[in-house]
């Protein structure tokens, strides 16, 4: 990182409250790490402490903070948070990056690699094509006929089955398996019978997979993933799954087969989803719900099997009570024995 406060001013949209426009920043941490050539952001109150005692040389703030020092560059926005990651997503866009094929590199003769950077031992197979700006990491497998688009990162050892299609400015984080069979198989003659998984899988644009995740092919057909969603680590999605645009997938979500989710839709860690369901737009699920019929409203929803985020909240809190509504029975009942004595 080697910026000019007025050149993070600019990328941040933001407003030079105190300090040099010309003071040049060369890193970024957090408010307790930060030194003086650094750049943070206080973006909830609750770290107020940690940024009045920071060393950071500029801070990205709300215009209601107070300035924390004499010399440190306070830079105010409306969303402090978001501001901190325009700056950083401008800093990502200036990788290293050169269109070049690493010497131990497979590359087929009729795959599309022209403008892409191709990291050690990756593997590009007949027929593939990948987009302008891509890289490839290390370890990285491309099957046949699979395409993939422009300005994506693919890390270390993920794997694009065959004729899956990816879009553009894509991320599948280090160990994401993108067309892997899905789990079908039917009893036959006491054994379990392998459906045959002959579909594919279609990424959306900005789509992002988190770390050693795995999103099934269809049976025949298409899984699906829809533009600007977000899926977190060890996330499995079965065969014929549809998840639409911008909805975000949470560490050890579980979705089976078949299922339909819609628009801005929140999965929260552990969550897990009975195949063939359909989930309509705006839902958000909280932590290790279970979801064993389709949700036809929007709303929040918890518990398992789930229900209202309100009438789950009421049951736990009624469950908390269990123990002392027992003692009160317990000494209603002895009172009641008593009154029959006498």
């Amino acid at each position: 990182m080697n910026l000019t406060v007025s050149e993070i001013v600019t990328l941040c949209e933001g407003h030079l409250r105190v300090g040099d426009p010309g003071f040049r920043i060369k890193g970024f941490a957090a408010l307790t790490d930060a030194g003086p050539e650094d750049l943070s952001f206080l973006g909830n109150e609750k770290y107020l402490y940690d940024y009045l005692a920071t060393k950071a040389g500029a801070v990205i703030t709300s215009a209601q903070a107070p300035i924390a020092r004499e010399g440190m560059v306070v830079i105010d926005v409306e969303n402090p948070s978001i501001a901190f990651s325009q700056v950083l997503e401008e800093l990502q866009k200036k990788r290293f990056f050169e269109p070049k094929i690493h010497p131990t590199a497979f590359v087929a003769e009729s795959a599309q690699v022209e403008g892409t950077m191709i990291r050690a031992n990756a593997v590009v197979e007949e027929g593939a094509q990948v987009g302008p700006g891509t890289e490839i990491g290390p370890g990285v497998v491309i099957e046949r006929d699979a395409v993939i688009g422009k300005d994506c990162i693919l890390y270390s050892n993920a794997s694009v089955r065959e004729r899956c299609v990816i879009g553009d400015r894509v991320h599948l984080q280090p160990g994401v398996v993108i067309g892997a069979e899905g789990f079908g198989y039917e009893p036959s003659a006491g054994r379990h019978r392998s459906i045959p998984q002959l579909g594919i899988v279609v990424l959306g644009d900005d789509v992002e997979v988190g770390a050693n995740s795995t999103i099934d092919r269809a049976r025949f057909g298409k899984t699906i993933i829809g533009e600007g969603t977000k899926i977190d680590n060890l996330v499995q999605i079965g065969h014929n799954v549809v998840i639409g645009k911008h909805c975000l997938v949470v560490a050890q979500v579980g979705i089976a087969g078949s299922c339909t989710i819609g628009n801005n839709v929140t999965i929260a860690a552990q969550t897990g989803i009975a195949g063939h369901l359909e989930i309509v737009d705006n839902v958000v699920l909280a932590a290790r719900t279970g979801v064993t019929k389709s949700i036809t409203n929007p709303g929040v929803y918890w518990g398992n099997p789930f229900q209202t985020l309100k009438k789950e909240k009421k049951q736990v809190v009624n469950l908390r009570k269990v123990g002392e509504m027992r003692v009160e029975l317990k000494k209603l009942r002895k009172e009641v024995e008593e009154l029959k004595n006498k």
